[in-house]
């Protein structure tokens, strides 16, 4: 099969990678890609909302099967494009991927079908919105209902903070069309973390469980980020809350969008908050997400392209899903500033300097003029990988191996995975 991996992203780089291990792989497309998928795969310069023109690639070099990783064009609808197409495509269509593109509809679906979330109320008035937001206690937390690539939450710890995420999201339109309406939602507290479930619209198979680091410093301090870090498995997870996640969360949610005539044929994400009133939805995604494909992929064992084809065709219960043991932790590397601006073209050396079971995965990279050579183009850089018997030996080879890699004004996260394993 010839495969087209759409999207740049270290989570691209890695649906590449292991796509690439399956016999029946002949050829990897990535576009637009970086420089870690030019590696082992076929860049094709066509950014991932350019729905038509990555249409036309898909006919010209014959491709057999089409990856989504990123949200937007999900959101799009890339999916019913290439259905109408008649090529197979692994994502949900644009009216199932609301389930992400939308944190109304993602609210208003759970409400209806009594999946356990935090309570909230839904405001498209900017007045009426302010008046309720005085009326709360922090912290208070505020949802824009669009997709706003991971800037569209602020957990706000004062009502004049919440105030001001309030005018910057619905009166300044910092994000667009995304900001319009706006979820004022209560605080959940608890150990926060992220469950991954193939369906083919029906039948719900589990892949793994991750903890991701959304802040940008040590400590969760600063702004929140695309992602700086995460692992897997989580250390409190017993099969007792496997249970109940799968049961009153991920199996309802798959049932509810087919009910509703949005039959969701992909991977679904689901952020969980567990409470003391048991697990809760904070959020879900329409896709895989970043950082956590990172650390999820490389523990699994079965064939990606043979569960991918089987969710497409509607026969997932023929799929036996199996994942290695053990435990695995990536490190995000960023640029000087990121999120905040940041400056890009810095040569990256080191990354041949590794022990030989490192995986690095390319994010913010490119292709330098010279052979070999590697230069940063994004915020998120680089994500470093590393498996091990346990989160705490992962962890130990993660940070053994980023210390050797090396570009300008680079950042990351000292306490990714650092935990008191149980």
């Amino acid at each position: 099969m010839k495969i087209l991996v759409i999207g740049s992203g270290a989570r691209e780089h890695t649906l590449v990678w292991k796509l690439a291990q399956s016999p029946r792989a002949t050829e990897i497309f990535a576009a637009p890609g970086n420089a870690g998928t030019a590696l082992i795969a076929r860049n094709l310069p066509i950014g991932a909302d350019d729905i038509e023109s990555l249409a036309g690639a898909v006919r010209e070099n014959g491709i057999d099967l089409v990856v989504v990783g990123p949200e937007g064009p999900l959101a799009a609808g890339i999916v019913d494009r290439f259905q109408a197409l008649g090529i197979p495509v692994f994502g949900p269509t644009r009216l199932a991927a609301e389930i992400e593109s939308s944190k109304v509809f993602a609210k208003d679906l759970m409400i209806r079908h009594g999946i356990p979330c935090g309570r909230s109320v839904t405001f498209s008035d900017y007045v009426e919105a302010k008046e309720y937001v005085r009326q709360q206690s922090p912290p208070v937390v505020i949802k824009a209902d669009g997709l706003a690539a991971g800037k569209g939450v602020v957990v706000a710890e004062s009502i004049p903070q919440a105030l001001d995420a309030l005018t910057d999201f619905m009166e300044s339109k910092s994000l667009g069309a995304s900001g319009d309406r706006v979820i004022i939602e209560e605080h959940l507290s608890g150990r926060e973390m992220s469950t991954f479930v193939f369906t083919d619209g029906e039948i719900v198979v589990p892949l793994a469980y991750a903890c991701d680091y959304k802040r940008a410093y040590d400590g969760d301090r600063g702004p929140n980020t695309g992602g700086m870090g995460s692992y897997t498995p989580p250390p409190f997870l017993t099969h007792g809350l496997d249970d109940i996640v799968q049961e009153s969360i991920m199996k309802p949610t798959v049932s509810a969008l087919a009910q509703e005539g949005r039959p969701y044929q992909s991977m679904l994400y689901g952020g969980l908050m567990i409470t003391d009133e048991g697990p809760k939805v904070i959020e879900f995604n329409a896709r895989l997400g970043d950082p956590e494909t990172q650390v999820i992929l490389p523990l699994l064992k079965t064939d990606l392209v043979d569960i991918i084809m089987a969710v497409i065709d509607g026969n997932l219960e023929k799929i036996d899903v199996e994942c290695h043991q053990g435990a695995c932790v990536g490190v995000v590397m960023a640029s000087g500033g990121y999120p905040g601006s940041y400056r890009t073209g810095f040569p990256i050396t080191g990354l041949g300097d590794l022990d030989e079971d490192i995986l690095v995965f390319h994010a913010g990279t490119k292709q330098g003029e010279r052979p070999g050579e590697v230069l940063t183009s994004g915020g998120r850089v680089l994500t470093v990988v590393a498996r091990g018997e346990t989160i705490v030996r992962a962890r130990e080879k993660a940070y053994a191996n980023i210390s050797r890699i090396h570009f300008d004004g680079c950042h990351y996260r000292r306490d990714i995975a650092l935990i008191e394993e149980t």
